[in-house]
C-alpha cells in the first residue's frame, strides 16, 4: 500500500512538473513571438516611413519647386505701370523665393540629396555642419578606413546617427558630441559619445512609447548589426554600433 502511494505521489509530481514546464515553455515562446511580431511591425513602419519620405521629397523637389519657379516667371512677365502694383509683384516674388527655399529644406530633411549624390560620409558632414550652425553644441566627426557602404544600408546608418544626435540635443543637455565612423576587420563601427545628463537605458527601452529608441534597435537589426548603449545618469552616454560589411 505504501509503495502504491509512493508511486502515485511520484506520478502526480512528475505530471505537475511537466504541466508547469509546458506552461513555462509556452509563455517563453509566446513572449519571443510577441517580440518578433513587434519588431516586424516596427520594421514595416520604418520601411513605410522611409518610402514615404523618399516619395514626398521627390514630389517637392521635382514638382512643387519647378511649379513655383514657373509661377514666379509668369508674375514677372506681367507688365504693370502702377508703382504700387510693381511693389506687390516684387513682394510676391520674394514670398515665392522663401517658399521655394522652405520646400528645399523640407525635401533635404526628408531625404538628404547629398546622401544619394556623394555618399554617407559627405551627407553626415553636411548634417553636422547644419546642426552646429543652429545649436550651441560642439560636434566633432571623425572617419577612418574606406567607408564604402551600399545605398540601402547608408540610409539606415544615417538615420541612426541622426536620431542619436537629435536625442542628444533634445534630452541630454550635452555641450559636446563626438561621432566616429570607422571600418575595421570586416565591420563598420559607429561610436558616439556625449557628455550630457545620461539616462536609464533599460527603462528607456522598455517604457519608450515612440519610435526613437525602438528605431535604433530595429535599424541595427535590419543591418545585421549590434547596438550597445552605456549610460549612467549624470555621466553622459556612449553608443556603439557594429555592422558587418556586405
Amino acid at each position: 500500500m505504501d509503495d502504491k502511494i509512493f508511486y502515485i505521489t511520484i506520478f502526480i509530481s512528475v505530471l505537475i512538473a511537466v504541466i508547469i514546464l509546458f506552461f513555462v515553455v509556452s509563455i517563453v515562446l509566446y513572449h519571443r513571438r510577441y517580440i518578433q511580431l513587434q519588431r516586424e511591425r516596427i520594421t514595416a513602419e520604418i520601411t513605410i516611413l522611409e518610402n514615404e519620405r523618399k516619395r514626398i521629397a521627390a514630389d517637392l523637389h521635382d514638382s512643387m519647386g519647378p511649379l513655383l519657379s514657373t509661377i514666379k516667371l509668369n508674375i514677372h512677365s506681367i507688365a504693370v505701370a502702377d508703382e504700387r502694383d510693381q511693389q506687390v509683384i516684387a513682394k510676391s516674388s520674394r514670398y515665392i523665393d522663401e517658399v521655394i527655399r522652405g520646400l528645399r529644406q523640407i525635401s533635404h530633411n526628408l531625404l538628404p540629396a547629398t546622401l544619394e549624390r556623394k555618399g554617407l560620409t559627405e551627407a553626415l558632414r553636411e548634417f553636422i555642419r547644419q546642426l552646429s550652425d543652429k545649436q550651441p553644441l560642439e560636434i566633432k566627426f571623425h572617419t577612418s578606413g574606406k567607408i564604402d557602404i551600399r545605398p540601402e544600408k547608408e540610409i539606415h546608418i544615417f538615420r541612426i546617427i541622426q536620431e542619436i544626435a537629435h536625442n542628444t540635443l533634445k534630452h541630454a543637455k550635452a555641450t559636446q558630441l563626438q561621432i566616429a565612423l570607422t571600418r575595421e576587420h570586416g565591420f563598420y563601427l559607429i561610436l558616439i559619445k556625449e557628455n550630457g545628463i545620461g539616462f536609464d537605458v533599460k527603462k528607456a527601452r522598455t517604457e519608450s512609447s515612440g519610435l526613437g529608441m525602438k528605431s535604433l534597435d530595429i535599424r541595427t537589426d535590419i543591418l545585421g548589426g549590434s547596438l550597445s548603449i552605456d549610460s549612467v545618469p549624470g555621466q553622459g552616454t556612449n553608443y556603439f554600433v557594429k555592422i558587418p560589411e556586405g
